[in-house]
């Protein structure tokens, strides 16, 4: 049986964007086993895959703050064990970063990757046995194409996450139909102003819809609770786990977020996701589902309320059809 090891350790959405390439490789490699090597603040997330067979934590952020220490020393010294043991058949990262093909190499599988001009490192490219020229298309489809090219095969089909949300019940879920707006996100300079999902949350109560504010850190949690202030009847979630997010999405009527691993996770789990792009390039990174996604906006370019209510009512309607 091949065993197949592929490298993506982060970010959240840049994992949620190789699950299409997990999916094809399952159905094109039945008999393979798919490992995975995450961020250890990511395993639960790449273990919502069913095709993933064993998910390796990875420690680095972790690892960096003490990096000479005897504890640091055993788990790095016993997570080079555990890839040498698997006996990989072929490793594939996806990332392209010098951390992550060193990792690859440190499995001792033959590791594929992009070629010099299509990485995103080309340092990475001096431990990469097998070189593909991958296009400037959107992250999903390099991902695809990438997998495909070192198993030897070529997508087809149409772009399925094949992930299914965990079937949990949250008590502090809203009852009545609620859009999930998602405001945090890593960098300030990708947030869309306070005032203009002020704007956008009196019309969605207006639409019948509970405006819900997910957070993560204490600031973002802050900037929560002044939007809820303004917007009374709406909702701000304790901290949640990723998991836990996937059940909330997929049970919103419609998730409008900035450009933030959630944002790309509703539009996994096909729930209706307006992507909102106000420091980053959507073409490269945009939000793309099955049911409905469509992003708006780019760098230094915020869209208005205006525009994004009217994408909001279109996948509203697509919602409802479906």
């Amino acid at each position: 049986m091949q065993k197949i090891l592929l490298i993506r350790m982060s970010s959240m959405g840049d994992i949620i964007h190789t699950f299409p390439a997990v999916t094809d490789l399952a159905a094109a490699c039945p008999d393979a086993q798919i490992h995975w090597v995450v961020e250890e603040a990511f395993v639960e997330l790449a273990r919502l895959h069913p095709a993933v067979h064993k998910v390796l934590p990875f420690a680095l952020r972790r690892w960096r703050k003490s990096l000479f220490s005897a504890q640091t020393r055993d788990e790095m010294a016993a997570f080079r064990y555990k890839l040498r043991l698997a006996n990989y058949d072929l490793a594939i990262d996806t990332q392209g970063l010098l951390k992550s093909a060193i990792v690859g190499k440190l499995s001792g599988a033959p590791l594929a990757g992009c070629s010099r001009k299509t990485v995103r490192d080309p340092l990475a490219t001096l431990f990469f046995d097998r070189k593909y020229d991958i296009p400037p298309v959107h992250i999903i489809e390099r991902n695809r194409l990438l997998v495909g090219a070192a198993a030897g095969y070529t997508p087809q089909g149409v772009l399925d996450y094949g992930i299914r949300p965990p079937d949990l019940q949250l008590d502090w879920q809203p009852p009545t139909p609620y859009a999930v707006c998602l405001t945090a996100t890593a960098r300030e300079a990708k947030c869309w102003p306070e005032a203009d999902w002020i704007t956008l949350g009196r019309w969605l109560q207006t639409q019948g819809l509970t405006p819900l504010f997910p957070w993560g850190a204490p600031h973002e949690k802050a900037r929560a609770e002044r939007l809820a202030a303004a917007l009374p009847g709406s909702v701000v979630p304790p901290r949640f786990s990723l998991v836990e997010g996937a059940r909330l999405l997929a049970d919103a009527q419609i998730a409008i977020g900035v450009d933030t691993g959630l944002m790309h996770l509703a539009a996994a789990v096909d729930t209706p996701t307006v992507g909102i792009f106000v420091d980053s390039d959507p073409h490269h990174a945009g939000a793309t589902g099955r049911l409905f996604s469509q992003s708006l906006g780019g760098v230094q370019q915020p869209p208005s309320v205006a525009a994004v209510i009217e994408v909001v009512k279109a996948g509203l309607m697509a919602g409802v059809v479906a």
